[in-house]
């Protein structure tokens, strides 16, 4: 069965199925924010859609990490470090992209088991 949560006009922010759930790009609400508080803000959502469809951050098997100038990769890893469960790391891969918005300085997807 499939479930859908936070579902809006154009996307659910995460989606339910076969033991699996697949978590939209998450960015932060405060986009004026530093890329530390972004991350973090971003990572509370991760876990609060986790949460919402039965699971915890030790379940997420992979991560995307969007940023839109890879110099930040040390800055967004220093939280991103100290939230990740360490006896759970997921597969994850960082790119630079361009993102919707130039305020935005970080996107994450993620997947995880239920």
């Amino acid at each position: 069965m499939i479930k859908r949560f936070q579902v809006g006009s154009r996307m659910s922010q995460a989606v339910s199925y076969n033991g699996f759930v697949y978590i939209a790009g998450q960015v932060a609400e405060d986009r004026s924010a530093d890329l530390e508080t972004q991350t973090r803000s971003v990572l509370q959502k991760i876990e609060d859609l986790l949460a919402e469809a039965g699971t915890d951050k030790s379940k997420i098997l992979a991560i995307d990490v969007f940023l839109p100038a890879i110099v930040d990769f040390d800055k967004m890893n220093s939280v991103y470090d100290a939230w990740i469960d360490p006896k759970n790391p997921p597969a994850r891969a960082c790119v630079e992209a361009r993102l919707a918005d130039p305020m935005i300085l970080v996107e994450m997807t993620a997947v995880a088991a239920v």
